[in-house]
């Protein structure tokens, strides 16, 4: 394998990876074989570097392995009703729908977004992360169900959704945020009956990078659609700030990266992981065009990429091969992270890349 060089654009580095994945995969054979999470924020990177470059490639990827998951009346081929990891590739549909026109778009989200009215919750109203996680509140949760239920809302005219889903990010934060650190658990029992569980507080035992990395995309993806006079606004633009900036005390100064477990970076067995740097890359940036952080926070931001994009490879057809990418992983201890395998260019960290580098390319320009 040749290592990479650095020369290319943002975006270049954004299409490699889409090309790389479309060499992979025909669009209906992107794994698992249901309507995921994985697919859906692989995709929804790819829908972003489509509207940035206007490779129309990218977008009849993105529109096949949606028409191969969405049946002609709007019901979904195969997913779990009762998962929101199965509820975020919903928010393909709204460009097909407006690109289109077409009504299966419309009904799908409609099969899909309601779904979170009955959603089961906690004692306090907190979603389950999944039917057989019962109680449970993972911070995933929140880029799974609040980007598509906000946007939903601005969509459709029906404004429960923003309050549903910024009383769910407020909850998470409440009560996964350490006072010492400034960084947010991974999930929260508040029965404390989960076997991750802390007796006393319901809390996971660490911070693990890619969780924490989708509760600020997920907030910056629905400020994008929610009301600029929303009540809940202010706390959760101030809630993006204060983890954005906590998380700047943890990045590693010799490669610009952030660990698996993002405050125990002076353990030998801890590791550096490309997904969470990319999500806390791409958060960065956005959070500064939207003129939520100062600009001197670019200077993490660009170390960051800098570290991502500094451990690619190509192989021997001259895809671009991201790796340092945690499998998918449950809550654990210490030791539970620091076991997972790591991938080369899986869905989500291929996503999580690529939503790092459209994000980059427009702080370029």
């Amino acid at each position: 394998m040749q290592t990479s060089s650095s020369v290319m654009t943002p975006i270049q580095w954004a299409q490699k990876a889409c090309e790389a994945l479309m060499a992979k995969f025909e669009p209906e054979n992107l794994p698992p074989d249901r309507f995921h999470y994985h697919q859906g924020v692989f995709l929804s990177g790819m829908e972003k570097c489509w509207r940035q470059t206007g490779e129309q490639k990218l977008y009849n990827y993105m529109k096949r392995w949606v028409d191969s998951q969405v049946l002609e009346d709007g019901s979904i081929k195969k997913f779990k009703s009762d998962e929101l990891d199965d509820i975020q590739p919903g928010v393909l549909l709204f460009t097909l729908y407006e690109q289109t026109g077409d009504e299966r778009y419309k009904k799908a989200l409609h099969t899909l977004v309601p779904l979170l009215k009955t959603w089961p919750t906690n004692p306090s109203g907190g979603f389950w992360h999944k039917g057989h996680y019962p109680n449970q509140m993972w911070l995933d949760g929140l880029y799974m169900a609040g980007p598509i239920a906000v946007q939903f809302a601005k969509t459709f005219g029906d404004s429960d959704y923003v309050d549903m889903m910024a009383f769910q990010a407020l909850l998470m934060e409440k009560h996964t945020k350490d006072p010492a650190t400034g960084l947010l658990y991974h999930g929260w029992d508040e029965t404390k009956e989960a076997g991750w569980a802390d007796p006393v507080t319901g809390l996971a035992p660490e911070f693990w990078g890619r969780a924490i990395g989708w509760y600020p995309v997920a907030l910056l993806e629905m400020f994008e659609y929610m009301p600029e006079d929303h009540r809940d606004k202010a706390k959760l633009t101030a809630i993006v700030q204060d983890l954005l900036i906590a998380l700047t005390n943890y990045q590693d100064p010799a490669t610009g990266l952030w660990y698996q477990v993002i405050d125990k970076g002076d353990r030998p067995d801890n590791w550096t992981e490309n997904s969470c740097t990319a999500l806390f890359v791409h958060a960065i940036a956005k959070a500064v065009r939207f003129g939520y952080l100062d600009a001197k926070y670019m200077e993490y931001a660009w170390k960051g990429y800098q570290g991502v994009i500094d451990t690619l490879k190509f192989d021997e057809n001259g895809n671009v091969v991201i790796g340092n990418i945690c499998i998918g992983t449950g809550i654990g201890d210490y030791a539970h992270y620091i076991a997972r395998p790591t991938s080369e260019n899986d869905l989500h960290g291929a996503g999580a890349f690529i939503l790092m580098c459209v994000e980059m390319n427009l702080a370029v320009k």
